[in-house]
């Protein structure tokens, strides 16, 4: 196996103020799950667990993180070196009894408990195929955002290859007042919003089980991007209007009534120059998905109309993320912000109050392997929020779209989503191509 080179950047990192609000998450709510990660199912005879500890040993280098430790007050702390890092107490497997296991295996993979210790975890998931297995990836938030972690993905999985995202200009030293003001009235508008926003919907609609499953679809990427492009939107912009569309036709089988839904959608603050392999660069935006429109509302679409629609309303709400302005406000909150207004701020749009379910999207690769296996599909698995519905993740690998629901194997009809998320696509794309 191949290791691609990297730098190996100092093994002393602050940690940021989005850490510190994770880590002080973690100590008050510890009965919550703050990990997230994602799985990548390949084709190939699996290896054997100790060739893969010896793999993950030799990729350390590229990832600094997986070695360091955090120390020091909840106010000043530090990523350091651990000394005691093992990778025997962080990569573990997984094993089917035949191919009738496979879910229980991946239930193990999904939920289990971190060693002591441990703030990351690797599971190999086999034993129900000779020909096919998964590696599953699970890392503590205070660690890692989405960002970070596709790149460890792909570490261990690929090229190693940065993060995309958009260059922002640089800023002269006249549009500082400008960029303040923009800020504080970003923070300003979204802290008022977690202060006053009530839950709509019904205060818990299923009792929770506290067992976690992951469940998946999947639609060409080119879909998505077609639908998208259409409207002057993106694929992000197709993958909600049809996670709207998903949701009403949900709710109506399932009986748990959505007047409106609100999806917390974590937005990369990285800045170029920002290390990609310690913390937390992102922030979290409340958005409101357009399920059904009023009832009795006058001149409302028609439903051979609802896709477009929902297309429309998602684009409009965001259409101010895709401006550089707000994506520089967003990046200035995220490096200066303080201590308490982050952490109030993230108790806020985490809270059912607020927020419903959690939705994020992360480009991965083009491909990855392991040896001489290859990688044949990606899921990601986002962080499932106390009071939530579900977390959603949408991974790009390859020609691929896939989406997956993290869910508490209590929630009725959970198994339906990926299917009705898939059929709304279709129903996007027929309506796209309609209106063409």
């Amino acid at each position: 196996m191949t290791v691609p080179a990297q730098p190996v950047p100092s093994v002393r990192h602050r940690t940021h103020s989005v850490d510190r609000a994770f880590l002080n998450l973690e100590r008050t709510h510890p009965h919550v799950r703050w990990d997230a990660g994602g799985v990548a199912y390949l084709s190939g005879p699996p290896p054997s667990l100790a060739d893969l500890r010896a793999y993950v040993d030799l990729c350390l280098p590229g990832l600094p993180m997986f070695t360091t430790r955090v120390e020091g007050a909840p106010r000043r702390s530090w990523w350091l070196p651990d000394a005691d890092f093992t990778v025997e107490r962080h990569v573990h497997e997984a094993v089917a009894d035949g191919p009738a296991q496979w879910e229980s295996a991946m239930d193990t993979a999904l939920n289990a408990p971190f060693s002591p210790g441990a703030r990351w975890g690797i599971w190999l998931v086999h034993g129900h195929s000779p020909d096919t297995y998964a590696v599953c990836y699970r890392f503590q938030h205070a660690c890692q955002d989405g960002s970070a972690a596709a790149l460890a993905f792909r570490t261990l999985l690929g090229e190693g290859e940065p993060s995309l995202r958009p260059a922002l200009r640089s800023g002269r030293r006249a549009d500082l007042p400008r960029r303040a003001g923009l800020a504080i009235g970003l923070a300003a508008k979204f802290g008022l919003a977690a202060l006053t926003t009530r839950r709509r919907g019904p205060a818990e609609p299923y009792t929770p089980t506290g067992v976690r499953r992951v469940l998946r679809g999947r639609v060409p990427l080119e879909s998505l991007r077609r639908i998208g492009g259409a409207g002057g939107g993106s694929a992000h912009d197709a993958h909600l209007a049809a996670l709207a569309g998903a949701l009403s036709c949900w709710s109506a089988r399932s009986g748990v009534p959505l007047p409106r839904i609100s999806a917390l959608m974590p937005v990369d603050a990285r800045r170029p120059d920002d290390e990609q392999t310690w913390g937390n660069r992102c922030f979290a935006l409340p958005v409101e998905l357009p399920v059904d429109p009023a009832p009795g509302r006058p001149g409302g679409p028609s439903q051979a109309d609802l896709p477009l629609w929902r297309l429309e309303r998602v684009m409009a709400a965001t259409a101010r993320l895709r401006r550089e302005p707000w994506r520089q406000a967003i990046q200035d909150l995220v490096r200066f912000m303080p201590d308490r207004p982050t952490e109030w701020y993230m108790r806020g749009v985490f809270s059912s109050r607020v927020t419903d379910i959690l939705a994020t999207s992360m480009p991965l690769a083009d491909e990855a392997g392991l040896g001489a296996t290859r990688v044949t599909g990606t899921v990601l698995l986002p962080l499932l929020l106390p009071g939530h519905l579900f977390g959603v993740g949408l991974s790009f690998f390859g020609s691929w779209a896939e989406v997956s629901f993290m869910t508490d194997s209590g929630l009725p009809l959970a198994q339906r989503l990926p299917g009705l998320w898939e059929q709304a696509v279709a129903e996007l794309d027929e309506a796209s191509a309609r209106a063409a």
